[in-house]
């Protein structure tokens, strides 16, 4: 008998239960940050009621970093998935900055946690150790990945791998966070699908122009 018949209905139950508190709480703390969401509109949202939130998640700071836990981990999850220890140094970078950026785009929950957070100074991501535990592997797998391009003669030497991650991480996400004045100021929609396109490649092409060892020309004469 398969794991899925075995478990009871309350134990199904339970697991919906949370993941429509999860959901719920994920739209109201994008929305209206940590300080300005309402435990009465989540319940409401989830359609559950606050003792069994309470029950799930202590009180609204657990909610809270569960949530951010929960975004967090998707995206390392994801970055693991990307397996760039078996990819050709260059293309492992590009498949890195690609999908980055593609996650940034298409995840709009994570950059408006992040944001929101940021404006906190941080002080409730500080209190949980799952998020620096899961980014540990990350900074690993750039490193790997920069040693065997440094080796095979594709990458400059003495890249630092969080210095870099910082970098794609600006490339892909400060247009978003910034979309609505940058497209006033240049008088360009930063999101329309061919300014993106564009937006894209340009990262790509500055990681790996940085990276990238190029062979100096042969001076004339």
């Amino acid at each position: 008998m398969s794991q899925n018949e075995t478990t009871s209905p309350r134990r199904r139950d339970a697991r919906e239960t949370r993941e429509r508190l999860l959901q719920a709480a994920t739209r109201e703390f994008c929305e209206c940050g940590y300080d300005g969401a309402r435990m009465q509109r989540i319940v409401a949202g989830a359609g559950c009621n606050v003792r069994m939130a309470y029950h799930y998640f202590i009180d609204k700071e657990g909610l809270y970093l569960a949530v951010l836990e929960r975004v967090y981990e998707e995206l390392r999850t994801k970055e693991q998935a990307l397996n760039l220890a078996g990819l050709e140094p260059v293309a492992g970078m590009r498949a890195l900055v690609e999908f980055t950026f593609d996650h940034m785009a298409e995840h709009p929950e994570f950059t408006s946690l992040v944001r929101n957070e940021n404006l906190l100074g941080g002080r409730m991501l500080r209190k949980s150790s799952r998020v620096v535990q899961q980014t540990t592997p990350l900074v690993g797998m750039i490193r790997e990945t920069l040693a065997r391009g440094e080796r095979a003669g594709d990458f400059r030497s003495a890249v630092d791998p969080t210095q870099l991650y910082i970098s794609i991480l600006s490339l892909a996400i400060i247009h978003i966070n910034q979309r609505d004045t940058l497209s006033i100021i240049f008088e360009q929609d930063l999101a329309a699908p061919a300014w993106l396109a564009q937006r894209r490649a340009h990262a790509v092409e500055v990681i790996l122009s940085y990276l990238c060892i190029v062979p100096r020309a042969t001076p004339p004469g």
